[in-house]
């Protein structure tokens, strides 16, 4: 097991908390930020385009999109926010937004929900889907 990587990891996932609980706006992030029930609704309330992947360790189909949300993540830094919430570890925001399959995308304007996309789906579906929902053109 390799401790600096470990560590790292940590580190990482201790500084995405920080910017999603913290009051203050960050102009922009380029990678999700892990959001859990206790902050979940100031994370999505605090900027104006919010999505939120939905997940579990053990569902091969997350796996198969986080990459995806990564990805329009870096590319649209500065007009979307995004966030992962891992609803194993997080139920009580899971059942207010009656997620019943994943991976479910939750996609935010100024703190509603306006649109959700569940499932698996190749990168341009989601992207546009996101994009539509958002009103953002490219």
């Amino acid at each position: 097991m390799n401790f600096d990587n470990e560590e790292e990891s940590i580190k990482e996932q201790m500084l995405k908390r920080l910017i999603s609980s913290s009051n203050a706006k960050v102009s922009s992030l380029s990678e999700p930020v892990i959001v859990t029930d206790l902050d979940f609704n100031q994370f999505v309330s605090s900027h104006e385009n919010v999505v939120i992947d939905c997940w579990a360790e053990w569902c091969q189909p997350c796996r198969l999109i986080s990459p995806i949300v990564e990805e329009l993540a870096r590319k649209y830094t500065g007009k979307i926010w995004f966030g992962k919430l891992n609803v194993d570890e997080n139920q009580s925001t899971a059942m207010e937004y009656s997620i019943m399959g994943i991976p479910t995308l939750l996609i935010f304007k100024n703190g509603s929900l306006v649109d959700q996309v569940v499932g698996a789906m190749p990168k341009r579906l989601i992207e546009a889907k996101v994009l539509s929902a958002l009103g953002i053109e490219v």
